[in-house]
């Protein structure tokens, strides 16, 4: 497929996990990619495993706003235009609310909700040129409450109706605005899961399909969100869960 054949698409926190699977989606379908994160190297690594030599590389750090607008500034300046962004680089923070110190809340908020917000920001006017759109990157955790992840879910949850709101305001534009909303998914990011076999068992127990996400089972949807097969669907927080929240959250009985 070359759904996004010449198309300039920005996807941040992209060195690993989700972002690095979504940039290599958008290349695989003709895409320039824009590949941002904060360590050089791991973006370079990335890079290398696109299926193009049309991408470009820029380290910027999200939840600094100046930053941000610089990075607008210099794709806009290379590229002429913005037809996809992809809003994926986030963190996770466990603990309770009297646990997780406010260093904590404050990384997670600027991280998960004003990357967000100041990357919308900066390439919202190109965006409505272009007619583009934004994919959100959320959570099943910003649809509904986890046990002891409550600044995530604080951070996703806005992120959820962040998304909403764009899609009210920005439709008459032209920009779709929309979101994923994953289950577990094994990255880095789930290490710990991912070697814990008791927890892996039972999250395996609460998901339908009976397994966690590969990376590229969400970069697969973020490409059909942002593609013109998507073109009537905008304001969407879709669960991509194998299931998870199908459940009404009673157990499994037999």
């Amino acid at each position: 497929m070359s759904r996004f054949k010449d198309k300039v698409v920005v996807v941040t926190g992209a060195g690993s996990g989700m972002g690095a699977a979504t940039a290599q989606r958008f290349a695989a379908e003709g895409a320039i990619v824009v590949l941002v994160g904060r360590t050089e190297i791991k973006l370079a690594k990335v890079a290398n495993t696109l299926e193009t030599t049309n991408y470009y590389v820029h380290v910027a750090d999200i939840s600094n706003p100046q930053e941000v607008e610089r990075l607008a500034q210099v794709v806009l300046d290379k590229f002429g235009r913005v037809d996809v962004l992809v809003n994926n680089a986030g963190v996770v923070v466990q603990g309770k609310v009297n646990e997780a110190s406010i260093e904590d809340w404050k990384k997670i908020i600027d991280i998960d909700v004003g990357g967000v917000f100041y990357a919308t920001r900066f390439f919202i006017e190109a965006l409505k040129k272009s007619k583009g759109n934004i994919v959100n990157v959320s959570s099943v955790s910003g649809l509904g409450g986890d046990w002891g992840m409550s600044f995530y879910n604080a951070a996703k949850g806005a992120v959820t109706n962040f998304t909403r709101s764009l899609a009210l305001d920005h439709g008459a534009d032209g920009v779709r605005v929309n979101a994923v909303c994953p289950s577990l998914t094994l990255t880095d990011m789930a290490g710990d899961i991912k070697e814990n076999k008791v927890l892996l068992a039972k999250f395996a127990e609460r998901i339908p399909l009976g397994r966690g996400a590969e990376p590229e089972e969400i970069a697969s949807v973020i490409a059909f969100l942002a593609s013109d097969d998507a073109r009537f669907v905008t304001g969407v927080n879709l669960p991509v869960d194998g299931g998870l929240s199908a459940s009404n959250g009673q157990p499994k009985q037999a």
